[in-house]
């Protein structure tokens, strides 16, 4: 498969990740209107802060995967913050009763996983975020 590559500023780069977080407690309150909110909001943050989301899939009603790139002016660290932080606040104020099922107002848990992903096994995280168990 061709890498796209991206131009920002002086240099050329298409730097990958693989993005998994969960909620608070494994709680499964990622309904398919959640999510479908989420994906939107995910979408706008990105452009807002200068990322692409590639993928976004919510897996069994409680946790996130993403498959992000990044100039490598913005660490991972920070594309985590903004969709953690971003979306968590967001969540909160459109659906509030999701704050019932939750202890001390928090969604997200505070560990993320991440991984940086080349050319050659990005069809694999592709496939395997796009089929991402759903139950809700």
């Amino acid at each position: 498969m061709k890498q796209s590559l991206v131009h920002y500023r002086t240099s050329v780069c298409n730097i990958n990740y693989h993005m998994v977080w969960s909620v608070k407690y494994r709680r499964k309150i990622l309904s398919p209107e959640i999510e479908a909110y989420l994906k939107v909001l995910v979408q706008e943050i990105a452009m807002d802060k200068g990322f692409t989301v590639h993928l976004f899939e919510c897996g069994e009603g409680d946790h996130i995967h993403c498959f992000v790139s990044g100039p490598p002016k913005l660490s991972i660290t920070d594309i985590v913050k903004y969709l953690k932080g971003i979306t968590g606040r967001k969540l909160f104020e459109k659906f509030p009763e999701i704050k019932d099922k939750l202890w001390r107002g928090q969604l997200w848990n505070h560990s993320y996983y991440v991984e940086t992903i080349g050319s050659v096994s990005e069809e694999n995280i592709r496939r395997y975020i796009e089929h991402q168990t759903k139950s809700y």
